[in-house]
């Protein structure tokens, strides 16, 4: 039996078609992100109320956050273990099994008990099932993203590199859907309650019950995929170590660092962008809630309480929505950009683009005399910050594999990727509702920490290498000239 050289299957055909990778990349992804963003809805409207009733509306929100914040703690966690396996032993086991974690975590949600029915517990099982989403999306993300850039067409890896990107997008956009449906589905009683009993007693189950239905989809697509060619080029060459995590460490630490930082005004963007934003567009105003206390008859006391800009929760949604769909748009175009003109230039102006948003905060996101003008400021914020989010989130997809060789590639975009979580996605709601809170309502201090982390990456992008040509087929282990232990999935490992 004869046996094909990788650069003559190259000729003949492709060891994954192009559907298949960009349906396999995408699919995975959309999963993932549908099953973080409904949980990161649920944190600002359902877990406050049902898993930490403090008393205290601020203090309930910062327990919720922090529950939601200790997954990108246990994501650099899954980062080194899925990690490891995808680079001993490809990516596609790898894959199925981060995809089958984060499913069975997320639908385990929606069985929870709350508080009423078991105290603390409630709190204590909702933190492991988030601990083992985070332990799941710490390798989903780059093996997803070497599906696409280890199988892309010559001169367009930045493209492919966005298709794993837009399942962020596409993510947010059906999982706030289910919510709004249900919510319109479910009786509101005075007419504009924005979240019913029956919502709060059962409806908010479902979008974690549904994505069952998602994780089967994706597991049949990628149990179809085989092996990428640079993969089977180091594994044939015995480029493949049996400890990746000590070779990035001794070898790649310098691109880890700057894959940390070059992430990190992306995290931060993107959790502001969605997370604090609903928390305050969604809070009643100073007037709002004085005039809900009046009429419920409670004490209100102005001096203390943190306003918001009292939106309804399906308006504001719908307006994240209009936002999050220039997202898309703009993940999709920064490929082709990326692939042009080189990955850090188009970074360097999207990341001042950054700062400069984040110090016009006040600008667009206090409210005005006339509640149309309110509206169409908070829209215009909506746009240019999801906008932006699509033009730095888009060439990531490309950028933190492209600085690690084949053998490590997996473990360290991975860890570049999810050690940024901690830094920004952790970190940045947190922080935010501190800011907020600092600053009496007004977000000024939430834009400046943003500018802040804006200037961080810019530095980390400046330090850089341009990564535009680098060669995957030639760049397959940092150049050592020791021997490498072989190892491979069938026969173990061997050798040195």
């Amino acid at each position: 039996m004869t046996i094909s050289s990788p650069s003559t299957r190259s000729a003949a055909a492709p060891a994954n078609p192009r559907s298949r990778v960009i349906t396999a990349s995408l699919i995975g992804t959309t999963i993932e992100f549908y099953d973080f963003y409904a949980y990161a809805t649920a944190a600002v409207l359902v877990f406050p109320i049902l898993f930490f009733p403090t008393g205290n509306e601020t203090t309930s929100l910062l327990l919720s956050f922090s529950v939601f914040g200790a997954a990108m703690v246990a994501r650099p966690l899954g980062a080194i273990v899925f990690g490891h396996f995808g680079d001993r032993f490809g990516r596609k086991a790898t894959l199925v099994a981060s995809l089958l974690t984060m499913g069975v975590a997320t639908f385990l949600i929606g069985c929870l008990p709350t508080f009423n029915e078991i105290g603390v517990w409630a709190a204590v099982l909702l933190l492991v099932m988030r601990l083992a989403q985070g332990f799941a999306l710490g390798g989903e993300w780059s093996g997803a993203a070497l599906v696409a850039t280890e199988n892309a067409p010559k001169g367009k890896r930045a493209l492919f590199g966005t298709f794993p990107q837009l399942g962020a997008p596409i993510g947010f956009i059906i999982a706030n859907t289910v919510f709004l449906v249900i919510n319109f589905a479910l009786p509101h009683p005075d007419g504009t309650a924005q979240r019913s009993v029956e919502f709060l007693t059962w409806g908010w189950r479902v979008p974690f019950l549904f994505s069952a239905v998602m994780v089967i989809v994706g597991l049949y697509v990628r149990l179809k995929l085989v092996e990428s060619e640079s993969f089977a080029k180091a594994e044939k060459s015995g480029a493949i170590r049996k400890f990746p995590l000590g070779e990035v460490i001794r070898r790649n630490w310098k691109q880890l660092i700057l894959g940390t930082f070059i992430m990190l005004a992306t995290y931060v963007l993107f959790y502001l962008m969605t997370s604090f934003t609903l928390s305050y567009g969604t809070k009643p105003t100073a007037e709002g809630a004085a005039a809900a206390a009046e009429k419920a008859g409670t004490a209100f006391n102005a001096a203390t309480y943190v306003p918001g800009l009292g939106f309804g929760y399906t308006d504001f949604v719908i307006m994240q929505i209009i936002g999050v769909v220039f997202f898309g748009v703009f993940t999709m175009l920064s490929g082709p950009v990326a692939d042009a003109i080189g990955r850090k230039r188009l970074l360097i102006g999207v990341t001042i683009g950054i700062i400069v948003f984040g110090l016009l905060f006040s600008v667009f996101l206090l409210p005005a005399a006339d509640a149309k003008f309110t509206g169409a400021l908070v829209q215009a914020f909506l746009v240019f910050g999801f906008l932006l989010m699509g033009a730095t989130f888009g060439p990531m997809g490309a950028v933190l594999p492209e600085l690690f060789p084949t053998n490590t590639r997996y473990t360290g975009s991975a860890i570049s990727y999810n050690v940024s979580s901690i830094l920004g996605a952790a970190l940045a709601p947190i922080v935010a509702v501190a800011l907020w809170a600092a600053g009496n309502g007004n977000p000024w201090l939430v834009g400046l920490y943003l500018s802040a982390m804006g200037v961080l990456t810019l530095v980390a992008l400046v330090l850089s290498p341009e990564t535009k040509d680098v060669d995957y087929d030639d760049n397959i282990a940092a150049g050592a000239t020791a021997p490498y232990r072989v190892c491979s999935r069938h026969t173990g490992c061997r050798g040195a």
